[in-house]
């Protein structure tokens, strides 16, 4: 019986696909997965598959040929671009003499070695330990046997499969209590930010479209930015100043096409940054010739995680690789708006910021402002809100000629110290502000 190997980064890749030949997109993604979990690509085999085989997925004359592959190339690892049973995995494992690992397999690896908060590290064990679940099978040698019979080691008679099925379910159980207890703290920051008043906005999109370098770009930060899939999985969330206020930005996760549930599942407080947003900002890479099918795989997951309804600004990224792309702003009679630019080259982020306050109806007060000579405190505040545009004085005060948030106005006009702002702001926010 085959022991399963723990080695295995020199690959060969199976790319199932019916019909004509696979997808060519299909096959460099798949390359790409492999190499962003460490593998080096030793060959690529195509496979068509009219009526899946139960057993290995694949026909015994493709499996030969497979084998034959693997010889040929040195490769000790065998990764299938398609979702196997636990007995096709089982089965081509000892046919095949090699580790195999599927396309959940392989995403869930991937997950695993980018997870750097302890949040993230909990969510990717918990989605890997559910799948390993499913795994727990007869037919690798290390679970058929038994505890008991020899000296020093009897006992129930407990079979090994039996044993790691019941601690594997003891950590599971484990898991999910300290994950409960992240999310109630998660809940309580996200509160925080709904009591500010600050506009919400999440970061969504297909992986590798450069989410974490626009949000680099946008607030300053030092957000981990590669060029490779699922660079990013831990949520980073950040204040960003627009010319009519400031809002709540949060980096999410990418996604992908054929998202294992596994990883929704564990992930719904990373992904709830995106569900409990009042905008989505839906970057894409313009360059990509599979953009569209790209956006409708998103939209997929969002509809699937609940965000399917939020509002979206569509942000096209990667314009320094269009001949001839220059930054835009395209507000379509009937069709998603839509902002072009190169978060890399820092090109266009100004129309950004722009679409971003007119879709969140953030707006300034431009005005004089008359201030008694005991609102010191209050003059001191619009300073630091870099309010002011200039200033004189008289024997009543201070009269200060102010270019502000309408957001920051509201804010300030409500705490006790800001009454003299009430009288600049419409009555609805002056409303708000005095209730």
């Amino acid at each position: 019986m085959f022991e399963r190997s723990r080695k295995g980064e020199y690959a060969l890749l199976i790319q199932p696909h019916a019909g004509g030949p696979p997808e060519q997109d299909l096959v460099e993604e798949f390359a790409d997965l492999a190499r962003s979990a460490g593998a080096t690509v030793a060959a690529l085999v195509t496979a068509r598959i009219d009526r899946p085989n139960p057993a290995t997925l694949i026909g015994s004359g493709k499996l030969e040929e497979i084998k034959a592959a693997c010889e040929a190339s040195g490769a000790d690892l065998v990764l299938v671009n398609h979702a196997l049973t636990p007995v096709q995995e089982r089965n081509l494992e000892k046919a095949l003499q090699r580790r195999v690992v599927d396309r959940t397999g392989l995403i869930l690896d991937i997950f695993a070695l980018r997870a750097h908060s302890h949040e993230g590290k909990l969510q990717v064990e918990l989605a890997q330990l559910r799948h390993m679940a499913t795994r727990l099978v007869r037919g690798w040698t290390h679970l058929e046997r038994q505890r008991g019979g020899a000296i020093g080691l009897r006992g129930p008679g407990e079979t090994q499969l039996e044993t790691d099925r019941r601690l594997l379910q003891k950590r599971v159980e484990q898991l999910q209590k300290r994950l409960e207890k992240v999310e109630v703290q998660r809940t309580q920051m996200r509160r925080a930010r709904v009591r500010s008043e600050l506009p919400r906005v999440a970061l969504v999109g297909y992986t590798n479209a450069g989410k974490s370098t626009l949000f680099n770009a946008l607030t300053g930060a030092d957000a981990y930015a590669a060029d490779q899939l699922f660079a990013t999985l831990d949520p980073t969330v950040r204040r960003v100043a627009l010319p009519g206020g400031q809002i709540v930005l949060a980096d999410t996760v990418g996604f992908v096409r054929d998202l294992p549930h596994e990883l929704v599942a564990a992930f719904r407080s990373t992904l709830s940054e995106a569900r409990e947003a009042d905008l989505l900002l839906h970057v894409v890479d313009a360059a990509d010739p599979h953009r569209d099918e790209r956006i409708a795989q998103v939209d997929a997951v969002l509809a699937e995680i609940g965000a399917g309804e939020l509002p979206q600004l569509l942000v096209y990224n990667k314009i320094d690789r269009l001949d001839a792309a220059t930054p835009r702003h395209d507000v379509p009679g009937n069709g998603r708006e839509r902002v072009w630019i190169s978060a890399r080259d820092r090109l266009g982020l100004a129309q950004l910021r722009e679409a971003l306050g007119a879709r969140l109806g953030l707006r300034r007060i431009r005005a004089e402002l008359a201030l008694p000579p005991d609102a010191g405190r209050l003059r001191a505040h619009l300073y630091r809100l870099d309010a002011v545009r200039g200033e004189r004085h008289d024997a009543d005060g201070w009269i200060l000629h102010l270019d502000i948030a309408e957001a920051d106005a509201v804010r300030l006009a409500a705490q006790a110290h800001g009454a003299p702002l009430r009288a600049l702001l419409p009555a609805a926010q002056n409303q708000a502000a005095t209730g």
